[in-house]
């Protein structure tokens, strides 16, 4: 039993929870407030039901006392004919007239007292109605701030959380950037300093020095060449051979 007991009070927490998460108080409040209107409509309903039912009562008290009046000049009319027998009916039918309309005249006075009572609760119900209706909508509206600023919150920590992040890579970047350019910098002193050579400068000297070489080789050969030709016949005579 203790087991079940604690399943069943789980189960019914989680519910609540869920319930408490699925609802929204906006639309209670509107449910509300439509659960009112339709009292203070019932209201309503009653009250015209009660003011028609005392109207009907007031035309049917009007017939009878046009019949209390007209048995009365019946009276009048029968005693001074002589027929006292007649007379004393219609006083009869007169008494009977009356005490009908002062039973209609009683619940018109009943009625007429609850329609005030009815009138004044209906007046009470619309104002809490109006109320409830003005509270209704500022709550909504705090709520709708309150959901907003929740987003928005979330939203904050989220790119707080997000920046964190970015602050993190951009500081690793930076780190990797001036080591790299720290490991430059040492290159470019220890290739000044003539500890390294510099392969591209390297290949251009000794490109330079080999091209410099064929041109001295043909500078000579040419110089070489004009001083031959500016010797005389014996003089070329006496030069080993193979070089004239």
């Amino acid at each position: 039993m203790g087991m079940l007991s604690r399943m069943s009070t789980v189960v019914k927490s989680k519910m609540n929870r869920l319930l408490d998460n699925a609802e929204d108080p906006r639309e209670t409040l509107d449910y509300s407030y439509e659960k009112q209107l339709e009292m203070l409509r019932d209201v309503k309903r009653g009250v015209v039901e009660m003011v028609t039912t005392k109207r009907r009562l007031e035309l049917q008290a009007a017939k009878v006392q046009e019949n209390v009046s007209k048995l009365d000049g019946q009276a009048r009319q029968a005693l001074g004919a002589g027929r006292e027998d007649l007379a004393r009916v219609a006083l009869e039918r007169k008494q009977v007239a009356i005490m009908e309309l002062d039973g209609l005249e009683q619940q018109v006075s009943g009625l007429e007292l609850e329609q005030e009572k009815l009138t004044q609760a209906e007046q009470r119900l619309q104002a809490k109605v109006h109320a409830f209706r003005n509270k209704k909508e500022i709550i909504k509206a705090q709520y709708s701030a309150a959901q907003a600023q929740v987003r928005i919150g979330s939203a904050l920590s989220g790119l707080s959380e997000e920046m964190g992040d970015i602050s993190l890579a951009v500081e690793r970047a930076e780190t990797k950037t001036e080591t790299l350019r720290a490991k430059a910098g040492a290159i470019d002193e220890l290739v000044a300093a003539g500890v390294l050579d510099d392969p591209i400068s390297g290949s251009e000297d000794d490109l330079s020095r080999q091209l410099s070489s064929i041109s001295a080789e043909a500078s000579v050969d040419a110089e070489l060449n004009a001083l031959k030709g500016s010797l005389g016949p014996d003089e070329r005579k006496s030069l080993p051979e193979g070089k004239s």
